[in-house]
């Protein structure tokens, strides 16, 4: 139906521009002088012309359809026509007779001693079902008034890649999203904050020169996040600002923690991650998001910021945090793929479910606020299964990896990126999500603000 609506306001368009040309060619006539006339080739007279206009005007006002109040109504832009345009021909609903020409043998399934189809008291056909769950989808209002899940701005977390660069460097891998300089990020945030999004975690890319084993560059109060944390709230102070605490994009090893011999060191590595955290607080952070998946470290990070005085500061914990190949143009965006080996020894073995669930009641225990589940799409049993055994808020992360094939599919035309996204997202809320973390962070409140959701 949309694309026959579509068909017949380009063919209005077009009349309409050919009468426009005949009016031009009209009027040049009338105004030119004879001797131009005859240098641009015109061969009739006036009589000849306005007989040739009248023709142009009839026969292409005969086929222009009524557009306004007609059934075929052309709104505006994106939503091109209207939803409805019912059919021309009436159906006769008993559908008898229907098949008395045909030259082969068809079954009726109104008739017989088990008829699967009956007759209502007008005689059309009626199959005897009382619940029928189409009445709650016949039209649009129906449809939004009974919907169980509905995504909004406010449910995002937006993630930001900063770098200490004056410009910004687009990501390959993952098209659409920059490292951004700090500037940049800034304009960035007031945009996504125009349009309801008022919560972003910062993501660095930090100079090789400044990456070691112990990542002490961690915890420099005048590195590059604490900085972006303090512009961030002088100028948006009801912004929610999340941090990353991990090592990962301060290691030499581009592991998430202390490295010796091969080995992550899991007490070690919390030592560090603790510091991390308050000078994180300390620069106005309102939640601190480890990442790291070290054993007992957001007990650790919660008694950390409760001794300073940050007992404010929340704790988003990266609870199902899988060693899963999602991650790709992440790494790419910081510079932090592994110097060796994988991460299998902290984070979670992909073929797992239950033991998300002993991650999520330790974490519960040792003082986190919200809990993430990361990967997102893949992982949607493990948001449900969080979900139902825990009253915290469930995060959930929709990565680069399913940001960047989802990107790829639309720029080769497969699928309709809009469409996409939307819907992933409400499957993220479907399935227990209270918190999404997508670099369509902006993007998608743009589109849902357009909807009018």
């Amino acid at each position: 139906q949309a694309s026959l609506c579509f068909l017949i306001f380009l063919h209005t368009v077009l009349v309409r521009l050919l009468l426009l040309l005949v009016f031009s060619f009209l009027i040049s006539y009338l105004i030119l002088s004879d001797k131009k006339k005859a240098m641009l080739g015109f061969r009739m007279n006036l009589p000849q012309t306005l007989l040739l206009l009248a023709f142009h005007v009839g026969s292409s006002s005969a086929f222009v359809p009524p557009i306004f109040g007609s059934t075929c109504r052309i709104s505006a832009v994106p939503k091109m026509v209207a939803e409805t345009l019912p059919n021309a021909e009436a159906i006769d609903k008993s559908l008898v007779g229907l098949d008395d020409t045909a030259m082969h043998d068809v079954f009726d399934p109104t008739t017989g001693d088990s008829p699967a189809v009956a007759r209502n008291n007008n005689g059309e056909a009626w199959v005897k079902q009382r619940a029928r769950p189409r009445r709650n989808r016949k039209s649009g209002a129906v449809r939004a008034m009974v919907r169980e899940n509905i995504v909004t701005p406010a449910n995002f977390i937006y993630p930001l890649f900063i770098h200490e660069d004056d410009h910004n460097t687009a990501i390959p891998s993952m098209p659409g999203c920059e490292r951004h300089s700090l500037s940049s990020m800034m304009k960035e945030i007031g945009e996504a904050w125009e349009e309801g999004v008022k919560t972003f975690i910062l993501f660095p890319k930090v100079a090789d020169e400044l990456k070691t084993n112990l990542g002490v560059e961690a915890y420099n109060p005048n590195g590059i996040v604490p900085r972006a944390i303090r512009m961030i709230k002088d100028k948006f102070p009801d912004s929610v600002v999340c941090t990353d605490v991990a090592l990962d994009p301060y290691s030499d090893q581009g592991h998430d923690g202390v490295v010796e011999g091969g080995k992550i060191l899991n007490d070690v590595t919390i030592t560090q991650l603790c510091k991390q955290a308050v000078m994180q607080a300390r620069a106005g952070a309102d939640i601190v998001a480890p990442s790291d998946m070290m054993d007992g470290r957001v007990g650790a990070i919660r008694d950390a910021l409760d001794s300073e005085g940050y007992t404010d500061v929340s704790i988003l914990a990266y609870t199902a945090k899988y060693a899963s190949a999602y991650y790709g143009p992440f790494r790419d965006a910081l510079d932090s793929h592994p110097g060796f080996g994988d991460k299998k020894t902290y984070q979670q073995d992909p073929s797992n479910g239950r033991e998300a669930l002993i991650e999520a009641a330790l974490d519960a225990a040792e003082g986190a606020d919200m809990l993430m589940v990361k990967p997102g799409m893949p992982y949607l049993d493990i948001i449900r299964r969080l979900k139902d055994n825990t009253a915290l808020p469930i995060a959930a992360y929709h990565v680069s990896g399913e940001y960047a094939m989802i990107k790829a599919a639309c720029e080769k035309g497969w699928l309709n990126e809009r469409a996409v996204v939307l819907e992933t997202l409400t499957c993220f809320k479907r399935a227990g999500a209270d918190i999404i973390l997508t670099y369509y962070a902006k993007q998608a409140a743009q589109w849902i603000n357009e909807d009018g959701i």
